[in-house]
């Protein structure tokens, strides 16, 4: 199985990183990623996850991020 990881930032879908064949490894994409958005305060509404090929969320790996505008 292949697993990717996507986002969708302020409304926009992306492919961040994709063609693991390791779950391990695409975890290891995915915490940063998270932890880059909630440290970027430009992001508004941020949603991450891992997806296999099928686009089913894989082990519940999936985050919503959000700042206020004031932030």
């Amino acid at each position: 199985m292949k697993y990717a990881v996507i986002k969708v930032v302020n409304g926009n879908f992306f492919v961040h990183s994709e063609g693991f064949t390791d779950i391990d490894k695409a975890k290891v994409s995915f915490f940063q990623l998270c932890a880059t958005l909630w440290n970027t305060p430009d992001v508004l509404d941020a949603s991450v996850m891992i997806v296999d090929d099928k686009l089913g969320i894989q082990n519940g790996y999936w985050e919503h991020i959000t700042h206020s505008e004031a932030e």
